[in-house]
């Protein structure tokens, strides 16, 4: 019978989950099918009904929904418990709902290589949204352990510190003028999303070494992301940590480990030209 997977968000029309998961459906021989579902709130509990029901098989959550889908569901896992963030849901084997993060994963193994062994640099994220917890996580699982945040609201970092007692909040006032003490800057907002809004601060102060890693991979280079690849800073968009956190939902859902070859990378990057 053929299984229903699907991405609920909103917006969502930016997404490229479909185009992943049907490029390994295909390479796995897996009769299933993956759609786009922008929801509301009100329509959460007309998911899960269907999660319950079969009609789907399992689905993705984006923002901004990754914690709002929890009160939903039976249970939470592994590190989405960990974080209070759920990206991929599914039923198991005895009809229970279950909600799991992948993007913790998905961060760490496309940034590995570069931040880990780097126990006294310090790393700052921008925003305290869906997936800032995720990125908090997998950021103190590599060994940093000087992990700073920042966000327009301070409310929602201190919300976070309750949660993440080892971070140091900064003002969003005072970030301009501290940017230069960072070795490693994650943005964890949207800003840059399809080529919208982006950050109104200046980030010229940011030592030559910074590591630049943007959460947002569509389009590939924010604006911020092209000034510091410009200016000869090390930048990573979220592209990688897409494909990996999609490679862990797939699993989950279908107990295949998808390979990301290269097919699937210029698939990809087609797609966001």
């Amino acid at each position: 019978m053929r299984k229903n997977f699907g991405i609920i968000g909103n917006p969502i029309k930016h997404s490229l989950s479909p185009v992943l998961h049907k490029y390994w459906f295909k390479k796995y021989n897996i009769d299933a099918d993956y759609s786009i579902i922008e929801v509301a709130d009100k329509d959460l509990p007309e998911i899960i009904k269907k999660i319950k029901q079969g009609d789907y098989s399992g689905v993705n959550v984006t923002l901004p929904f990754k914690q709002k889908i929890i009160n939903h569901l039976d249970k939470i896992v592994n590190d989405a418990e960990l974080t209070g963030s759920v990206n991929t849901v599914h039923l198991d084997n005895n009809k229970t709902i279950i909600g799991e993060n992948t993007d913790v994963y998905g961060l760490q193994a496309a940034y590995l290589k570069e931040i880990e062994n780097s126990p006294n640099k310090k790393a700052l994220i921008i925003g305290a949204g869906g997936v800032s917890p995720s990125v908090i996580l997998s950021i103190k699982k590599l060994g940093i352990r000087n992990i700073f945040i920042t966000n327009r609201t301070n409310e929602k970092c201190i919300f976070l510190k309750k949660k993440f007692n080892f971070l140091n909040i900064i003002p969003w006032i005072e970030l301009e003028s501290k940017i230069k003490n960072f070795d490693i800057i994650i943005n964890a907002t949207s800003l840059g999303l399809k080529n919208g809004d982006d950050f109104n601060f200046n980030f010229s102060n940011t030592k030559n070494e910074v590591i630049y890693i943007d959460t947002v991979y569509n389009p590939l280079e924010t604006k911020t992301f092209k000034y510091l690849k410009e200016e000869g800073r090390k930048v990573f968009n979220g592209l990688d940590m897409f494909i990996y956190q999609g490679q862990k939902s797939f699993y989950l859902w279908n107990k295949v480990h998808p390979e990301i070859d290269d097919e699937l990378v210029e698939l990809l990057n087609s797609k966001l030209k």
